[in-house]
C-alpha cells in the first residue's frame, strides 16, 4: 500500500458516496488506474464495504448504554455461544471482547429507558454464560465514526 491507496482510503472514509470520476480527480489519478486501484483495496479486504452512517436519536434511538458482560467462565463452549447469541442481537451495536475483567463490553441502543429494560432483561441477562452484567448511561459522544488514521 502506498500514498495514493491511502489517499484513496481517506477520501473514502470522508465521503464513501464520491464516483469514482471524482475520486480519481481528487487522488490525482485517471480513471483506469484509479478504478484498479479501488478494486485491489476491495479485493485485499482493507475496504470491508460501503454504508451510510444514521444518526440513531433521530430514528427513535436515542437511549445509549454501555454493558459491562462477566462470564461465569471462559471455555470456548461459553464463549462459542455467547457471541453469536449476542450478535443476533439487533440493538447491540458493538461487542468487544476484553482482556482482564470484565469480559466483554457492549454498546446497546434503544428508544427509551423501559426499552432498554426489557431488552437488558428478556435478551442481554439471558445470554448463554453470563454471570454478571453492569450498565451504565453514555452522556454524550464526543468522538464517533472517525476515520482510521492512515
Amino acid at each position: 500500500m502506498d500514498g495514493i491507496d491511502r489517499k484513496i482510503l481517506a477520501e473514502l472514509q470522508e465521503d464513501g458516496r464520491l464516483s469514482l470520476t471524482e475520486l480519481a480527480g481528487r487522488v490525482g489519478l485517471s480513471m483506469s488506474p484509479c478504478h484498479r486501484r479501488l478494486r485491489a483495496l476491495e479485493q485485499s479486504g482493507a475496504i470491508g464495504g460501503y454504508r451510510a452512517y444514521l444518526d440513531a436519536e433521530s430514528l427513535g434511538l436515542g437511549f445509549d448504554a454501555l454493558i459491562f458482560v462477566t462470564m461465569r467462565d471462559a471455555s470456548r463452549a461459553t464463549l462459542d455461544a455467547f457471541e453469536p447469541a449476542v450478535a443476533d442481537i439487533p440493538n447491540v451495536l458493538t461487542a468487544q471482547r476484553l482482556f482482564g475483567d470484565p469480559d466483554y463490553l457492549l454498546q446497546v441502543v434503544a428508544k427509551d429507558l423501559r426499552a432498554f429494560q426489557k431488552l437488558y432483561d428478556e435478551r442481554i441477562s439471558t445470554l448463554p454464560g453470563v454471570q454478571k452484567l453492569s450498565s451504565t448511561l453514555v452522556m454524550k459522544s464526543v468522538v464517533e465514526n472517525r476515520p482510521l488514521p492512515l
